[in-house]
């Protein structure tokens, strides 16, 4: 019961942590919106023999483009099973990954569009990392340094806070200095490759994501993407690895 409870005030705190940001960031007016784009993507993979596995990763992005704001929206989601012999010999299926993560960021545009103040926010539940759950709130600057045809970059930079906590229940909250980059290469009309890389340097741990993706449209809004995903954290309990690695191919619709 203790476990229900402490499950849904954390996934409650989540959700009103990204609601109050995506509240806050689209505070304006109906007729200023400007497109709104969302791509979905999903991967689902299934073996069966010697070895019997099940794994599925799925995931929404959205970017929404106000006057004053521009903002971004990212959820995904992981979940691997493995079937395996248990100690009396029979066949058992176990939870091998189960990852939920969510992030969102508004960007409020000054004087030169590219010149924004940014306010930020990310919460993931990862059942088998060394932490049982890890959030953030940041602000600070953004500046888009370039933005072509052929590609775009992006960072931001500035302070925040992180609250975590260890599959044990030790806590771990502490102020961070949070930095993030973000390229677009544009291939050709119908291929991208895009980078990502963030790190929150905070004084009880370091974490750091980052994205290598590849994307290939097939037909119409539908794309085909492999991407590689890294995420690093600095402490963590012995014999738990400090980085976990993900290499997937999802198929990706672009909805509008």
């Amino acid at each position: 019961m203790n476990i229900m409870r402490k499950t849904s005030l954390k996934n409650a705190s989540a959700t009103f942590a990204i609601a109050a940001l995506a509240s806050v960031s689209t505070g304006v007016s109906a007729q200023d919106v400007k497109p709104f784009s969302m791509d979905g993507e999903f991967g689902f993979i299934v073996t069966t023999g010697n070895t019997e596995t099940t794994s599925v990763s799925a995931g929404l992005s959205a970017t929404q483009e106000l006057e004053q704001w521009s903002n971004t929206y990212k959820i995904t989601g992981l979940y691997k099973s493995d079937t395996v012999v248990n100690d009396d010999g029979e066949d058992e299926e176990r939870t091998t990954a189960q990852k939920y993560f969510a992030s969102a960021q508004g960007n409020y545009k000054l004087t030169n569009p590219d010149h924004r103040l940014f306010v930020f926010g990310s919460y993931e539940d990862d059942r088998f990392s060394n932490f049982n759950y890890q959030g953030t709130l940041a602000v600070g600057w953004n500046e888009i340094l370039w933005n072509t045809e052929v590609s775009s970059f992006e960072y931001s930079v500035g302070p925040g806070y992180s609250f975590a906590e260890t599959q044990e229940g030790e806590s771990f909250n502490s102020a961070i200095l949070r930095g993030a980059i973000a390229y677009n290469w544009n291939i050709s009309e119908t291929a991208k490759f895009t980078q990502t890389v963030a790190t929150e340097i905070g004084s009880d741990n370091t974490k750091s994501r980052a994205e290598s993706a590849l994307t290939a449209q097939i037909y119409g809004g539908l794309s085909m993407k492999v991407s590689f995903k890294l995420d690093h954290n600095t402490d963590v309990a012995d014999g738990v690895d400090k980085l976990d690695t993900e290499t997937a191919m999802t198929l990706v619709y672009t909805f509008f």
